[in-house]
């Protein structure tokens, strides 16, 4: 027996079949375009994103058994919101993708209107464009044709959970979870339901959102006339870094895993109190249970760190592939005083300056790829180390995503926070989480005591280096943060 699970990242789709015993059998991948409409922009096609996940589990149903499968599991970028036709289910326009900036005036509107206290206290976020209700905001100022068929219950509004959920049935399910719902800025995170206040807020008719279901227990079936012809319960959903942590077996309050993906999210079990922070972490739901028993994190989100890299190998054309990194960092001891800020769409936790913009400093004549390479890899863990220096009760870190794959990083992340780093052996614990949700909601496993001996540890990285150069290292890489802040103020 085994699990399907699909996890629709921002840069592609992956589809896994996980075993019983919590093993990956066998892994598909398709990735698909990202559009930069205008500076600040990014958007993703919703059919591309539905091909991509046909492909990538094309892919994976040629590597297995098919009669082995007994349930879905579906894990997703968060934040992004995307629009469908309730009948037909194309979408009349694309994607807004989490990483967009083009609210940032919306949500200063709000905020010199008085909001964000309150926006706060009900859904544990802050005004800033990376959430989905500003979008929707958008949407309807400045698309008003295609709102007034959301407004008139033609066109469904989702993330991309929501999307696939209505693919995979035909259109006869929309639904989501409270790890994405809780997202969206439409969610009182404490009443664990869709706030009428916030709908009325942000100008979303409450009828267009998605019906909240438990992250696990069986939802819908997959329609086989469209879905590659199975015909599968789906059995598990929750949003990507919810899914990680899930995925990590992080169940106990305290608990915390750091995913190196597109950006960094650094997420901290709470147990079932809603903690606020005053150091720019997020107060969010991690999983509620199908007995509506909900438990909460703190997260710490960083927009670009995998995607730094994407763009040394994309943008810049410096590397090959993101393999090659650690390989050409290591012919270099340090990057000989270069500092690489990405805030290549705005800065984050604990920042959070959608204004603030990418930055290279410290480039002298002897500087060479090598130095902006290893530059970009101090960056995520100087990244992370900003995040958990407002958790100071941490004492070790467990690390996924595909950047955990490289050993100097996962070195450097250590030296730089003084933990220990532990690496399990399954590094895509995001789709893996999925995998896990959909397995206890069908009783391939019976408890979360099942998932947790699944674990196990590939490598763990301990603390070494000069604490002073160290130290020395970070606070040069917090002054280039503070030059960088409003940039396109």
């Amino acid at each position: 027996m085994s699990i399907l699970a699909i996890d629709a990242g921002t840069t592609g789709v992956t589809a896994v079949v996980v075993t019983a015993d919590g093993r990956i059998r066998a892994k598909g991948y398709q990735e698909f375009s990202q559009h930069f409409p205008q500076r600040g922009w990014v958007e993703h096609s919703p059919e591309e994103i539905w091909q991509a996940t046909l492909e990538a589990t094309r892919e994976v149903l040629g590597k297995v058994d098919r009669s082995e499968l007994t349930a879905v599991g579906i894990t997703n970028q968060r934040e992004t919101v995307v629009l469908w036709d309730r009948e037909t289910l194309g979408s009349p326009r694309r994607a807004i993708v989490w990483q967009d900036r083009r609210t940032a005036d919306i949500c200063d509107r709000l905020r010199a209107e008085g909001h964000e206290q309150r926006v706060a206290e009900l859904t544990g976020l802050r005004l800033d464009p990376y959430f989905s209700g500003t979008k929707l905001t958008w949407l309807a100022e400045h698309e008003p044709h295609t709102w007034a068929l959301v407004e008139s219950g033609r066109y469904a509004v989702g993330t991309v959970d929501s999307y696939l959920v209505a693919r995979m049935t035909r259109g006869t399910w929309h639904v989501t979870d409270v790890s994405n719902a809780c997202r969206t800025l439409l969610f009182d995170l404490e009443g664990g339901d869709w706030s009428d206040e916030l709908c009325d807020l942000f100008g979303v008719p409450r009828d267009a959102l998605p019906d909240l279901v438990p992250n696990w227990g069986e939802v819908a079936p997959t329609d086989p006339a469209v879905f590659l012809g199975l015909s599968l319960p789906i059995a598990g959903i929750a949003g990507d870094q919810q899914s990680a942590l899930f995925g990590q077996t992080c169940f106990e309050e305290g608990e915390s895993k750091c995913t190196y993906g597109t950006g960094s999210f650094i997420l901290t079990n709470t147990g079932d109190a809603v903690v606020r922070s005053d150091a720019g972490l997020l107060s969010t739901a991690a999983w509620r249970g199908p007995d509506g028993a909900m438990t909460y994190a703190l997260e710490g989100a960083i927009f670009v760190t995998g995607a730094a890299v994407q763009w040394l190998r994309d943008g810049l054309q410096v590397v090959g592939s993101a393999a090659e990194t650690a390989a050409i960092a290591a012919t270099v001891d340090d990057t000989d005083g270069v500092v690489f800020v990405p805030a290549l769409t705005g800065l984050g936790a604990p920042h959070w300056d959608p204004h603030a913009r990418g930055l290279i400093i410290g480039i002298t004549r002897g500087t060479t790829r090598a130095h902006l390479v290893r530059a970009t890899l101090e960056a995520i863990a100087f990244e992370v180390r900003d995040v958990l220096e407002t958790l100071p009760g941490l004492t070790t870190l467990r690390v996924d995503g595909g950047a955990a794959a490289n050993d100097l990083l996962c070195q450097v992340q250590a030296d730089q926070v003084g933990r220990a780093v532990e690496r399990p052996e399954i590094v895509e614990t995001t789709a893996l989480g999925a995998a896990f949700l959909a397995g206890l909601g069908t009783g391939l496993w019976a408890s979360t005591d099942d998932l947790r001996d699944t674990w196990a540890l590939d490598r763990r990285f301990e603390p070494a280096g000069d604490r002073e150069a160290l130290d020395a290292s970070y606070a040069r890489w917090s002054d280039a943060v503070e030059r960088s802040k409003g940039w396109a103020g």
